[in-house]
């Protein structure tokens, strides 16, 4: 179908977390009409809340475990992106894999309604833990992983990469039988502001922002991964919606290969602490070397981040620095590095 954005209606499942707000905003000022359905467990109304104000949005608060809540939402759609679910970074992934079990209810009722109801389109925001745990354990390797590495044997990163995975599966069934039609955002590693303290670029902020000394870096340091500014994601997430339709997946992330270390050594640097470094092998890492192949969205999608990490990393930090309490952080943040509550803001 031909995408003029002006005036379509398009449902943002989690549209007041940290994704799904920007690509909220995005939509909105392309001329949408735009629904959010949250239940605030990570979002946050002021997230949404200028659109919420002049009226720009409709807000519908709910779970969408809850079939009622995502027959509701899904009606009169014409694109669905879907990025509910229950997420976080690694401190709440790999901590929490019950949780994160849910999705595959939650994301199997979403998919069903929007068949039922006759969506055109459903975008789905997959992720990076889709690949093979086994292909990503040497950080020396100069490894780029192609959409073509998901498949058997498979090996995702825990529940929450086997709930994405079988989300993709799901789509790609969909549209094979059925004729639904669906693209999978593979998401790598996303940062920028509205982030939550349990990704690993806000946390490094946050240690800074309340001088934590010594300084803990989860690991030895060495992981790489690219990680990828939130506008860049939504850009891709829009080009993608427009362009795919035969429910493939399609890798978003930056290409640059960045080590934790020189990370959190920038982090250090721009904000001008000075703190010995304590590395924290007990705690969560994931995949030593996880760095995605963009190769396919600039063919298909015209798609390539226009965000170096260096800068994307000081545009968050001065969003953390500005709008964030030290005595507030400082009293949450052991907690909000493994959980996924809204952090307070000023």
């Amino acid at each position: 179908m031909s995408f003029d954005w002006t005036h379509r209606p398009v449902l943002v499942t989690g549209g007041a977390s940290f994704i799904g707000s920007h690509l909220t905003d995005a939509l909105v000022s392309l001329g949408a009409r735009v629904r959010v359905v949250d239940n605030l467990s990570s979002g946050t109304r002021s997230n949404l809340q200028p659109h919420l104000e002049r009226g720009a949005i409709e807000f519908l608060e709910g779970d969408l475990l809850d079939s009622a809540v995502v027959e509701r939402a899904v009606r009169p759609m014409s694109v669905v992106f879907h990025l509910a679910g229950d997420h976080g970074g690694r401190g709440y992934v790999d901590l929490h894999q019950a949780a994160c079990a849910t999705n595959l209810a939650l994301d199997g009722l979403v998919f069903l309604a929007c068949r039922r109801a006759g969506v055109e389109k459903v975008v789905f925001a997959s992720s990076g833990c889709v690949y093979p745990k086994f292909l990503q354990n040497d950080p020396t390797k100069a490894l780029y992983l192609t959409e073509d590495m998901v498949g058997p044997p498979y090996d995702p990163d825990n529940m929450y990469g086997w709930a994405k995975l079988t989300a993709e599966l799901t789509l790609a069934a969909y549209y094979r039988d059925f004729g639904m039609k669906s693209v999978s955002c593979r998401y790598f590693t996303v940062y920028g502001e509205r982030g939550h303290e349990n990704h690993a670029v806000v946390a490094m902020i946050a240690r800074a922002f309340v001088r934590q000394n010594p300084f803990e870096v989860w690991g030895n340091g060495e992981q790489v991964r690219n990680w990828t500014y939130v506008s860049d994601i939504v850009a891709g997430t829009i080009r993608a919606a427009e362009a795919i339709e035969d429910g493939s997946a399609v890798n978003l992330g930056t290409m640059e290969r960045i080590r934790v270390i020189d990370a959190v050594a920038e982090v250090l640097r721009y904000t001008g602490h000075s703190a010995e470094i304590a590395f924290r092998r007990d705690m969560p890492v994931g995949p030593q070397n996880r760095v995605a192949d963009n190769g396919k969205a600039r063919r298909l999608l015209g798609w390539e981040p226009a965000v170096r990490f260096v800068d994307g990393l000081h545009k968050t930090i001065d969003w953390y620095f500005s709008s964030r309490r030290r005595d507030e952080v400082a009293r949450t943040l052991s907690t909000a590095l493994t959980e996924r509550s809204a952090p307070d803001v000023i």
